[in-house]
């Protein structure tokens, strides 16, 4: 039996993805995290990141997005 010749990477068939597939919902927190640490960023660029995420989400408790906002 012949040795196996090997497979490079440009030489295998491309992986299939799902297609046609709904994208879940961005939810509300998901979406004023996403703004809230751009912004954040922006004006505390030297903060840690986790340190600016705790910050994101102080923010989020009185947030006008958050439907359960403790005004």
């Amino acid at each position: 039996m012949p040795p196996k010749k090997a497979v490079t990477d440009a030489e295998k068939p491309a992986k299939k993805t799902k297609s046609g597939g709904r994208t879940k919902k961005v939810s509300a927190y998901n979406k004023f995290m996403q703004t809230e640490l751009a912004r954040l960023k922006e004006t505390e660029p030297n903060t840690p990141h986790l340190e600016r995420f705790k910050m994101a989400t102080q923010n989020w408790k009185t947030a006008k997005e958050n439907p359960k906002a403790e005004a």
